[in-house]
């Protein structure tokens, strides 16, 4: 019976691990709350110039914690590739290079973005490493994950390559496992909608 429980417990937190999309506040429950959208936020490039999300006004946008030695790290592939597909019809891909899971991002600035091209041609803007999480973490991802912020959801950033999907108005709408892949169905789905 123990074994029995015990299994199931891990069934349960694995599933709740691997819930690929969630979805919470809508639209109409947002516009009551004192949010505003991503656009207040300037980041660092990886080539160190600022990055201003206010000129991204009027596209979707994926922002991904990324990392160069993770098991996850053949992502990159699919990124590019809806990136390259999407990026005419106001969609945009915004990666972060994070090595908050056991040191799979080591590299410096200049070593990572030169991983992302040789590599996978990335051609997506890709800021400076930041931390993703912790008392460090940057103040765009103290906006992705916290609730009174981005007015959808609470969330943690789980492992390198969570997918925080933005709608055309700035806001957050889903957040995406890092195992789901950047091509999966619902992904797409969202990208077109």
């Amino acid at each position: 019976m123990i074994k029995f429980i015990t299994g199931i417990g891990t069934l349960l937190a694995f599933l709740a691990c691997s819930n690929p999309i969630k979805e919470t506040v809508t639209a109409e429950q947002r516009s009551t709350m004192d949010v505003k959208p991503v656009y207040q936020y300037k980041v660092t490039a990886i080539d160190g110039e600022t990055f201003d999300f206010a000129d991204l006004k009027g596209k979707k946008i994926m922002v991904v914690n990324t990392a160069s030695k993770c098991g996850l790290t053949p992502q990159y592939k699919a990124l590019e590739e809806i990136y390259q597909k999407y990026k005419d019809s106001d969609f945009v891909i915004v990666g972060f290079p994070a090595n908050n899971f056991m040191s799979q991002e080591p590299g410096t600035n200049e070593e990572i973005a030169e991983f992302c091209a040789v590599n996978y041609g990335v051609s997506f803007p890709m800021m400076e490493k930041i931390s993703v999480k912790g008392s460090d973490m940057a103040p765009i991802y103290e906006y992705l994950t916290q609730k009174e912020l981005n007015g959808n959801s609470d969330s943690e950033v789980t492992w390198n390559f969570q997918k925080y999907l933005i709608n055309k108005d700035g806001f957050l709408e889903k957040v995406i496992g890092p195992r789901t892949v950047p091509d999966d169905p619902e992904v797409i789905a969202w990208i077109e909608q």
